[in-house]
């Protein structure tokens, strides 16, 4: 089932165009990564895709229904975990449903319920200073799950962590979307983390950016811990490499 269908996306900024003709699909359980070079409109067509800014042309659909221009139809994760430092954790997490107009009791109930799943247990009287980068980011997600809990725009939610701690968030973030059906559409500029993480990957290359190759990766998830060291994970990584340098 498609959860999130994007078609042709146009966007300039100042007569500078910025996206093309960009069409995607996002189904139920996927994650599809947006992969290509800084300032290639990555984050300009999440942008849109959240409802926060217009194209110029085209269309976003959400389980059919357009929801073009329309915040708060889906989640978005920005690098930065953004927690509140004066909030504790759970207050921090509960933060979309109290915009939501709940009252603070239950909404940190209802959170709450959410730490275990989430790796969070006996973390919600804490402050962010006091958590590690790991446990921040997922203090960050779950508060973007409540959000939304449907579809998640991630846009290199995991670049800060060093590489041990972005391993083991990438083995807890694939099991937490199993666990709760979520579907995922997340850019990173790192081509191991795409391959490791996706269903798909899109290239977003060129000025104006373009979605010029799809890259399925056919390995289950979970992958093997040496996947990574794999054959088949280096025809993949060599296939991405020869496409962005023949751009």
């Amino acid at each position: 089932m498609t959860h999130l269908k994007v078609e042709g996306i146009t966007k300039s900024f100042d007569e500078k165009a910025v996206l093309k003709g960009v069409s995607l699909e996002l189904k139920e359980g996927e994650l599809v990564s947006l992969l290509g070079v800084s300032g290639g409109g990555k984050t300009t067509l999440f942008h849109i895709i959240a409802g926060l800014s217009l194209p110029d042309e085209g269309h976003v659909y959400l389980n059919g229904e357009e929801i073009t221009g329309k915040p708060g139809s889906v989640s978005y994760m920005l690098q930065k975990d953004l927690l509140l430092p004066y909030r504790t954790i759970v207050d921090n997490v509960a933060l979309p449903l109290l915009i939501k107009g709940m009252k603070k009791t239950e909404a940190r109930k209802m959170a709450g319920e959410y730490f275990k799943l989430f790796g969070l247990e006996g973390t919600e009287k804490q402050y962010p200073s006091q958590l590690s980068g790991g446990m921040r980011q997922r203090a960050a997600l779950l508060r973007t799950y409540l959000f939304s809990n449907r579809i998640a725009l991630l846009d290199e939610p995991f670049s800060a962590l060093d590489m041990m701690t972005k391993r083991g968030v990438h083995e807890w973030y694939l099991k937490v979307m199993d666990d709760i059906h979520l579907s995922t559409l997340f850019i990173t500029h790192d081509i191991d983390e795409a391959i490791l993480l996706s269903d798909r990957i899109c290239l977003l290359t060129g000025s104006p950016g373009r979605i010029t190759k799809e890259i399925v990766i056919k390995e289950p998830k979970p992958r093997d811990k040496d996947f990574n060291i794999s054959k088949e994970f280096m025809e993949y990584k060599r296939e991405i490499l020869k496409h962005l340098e023949g751009i």
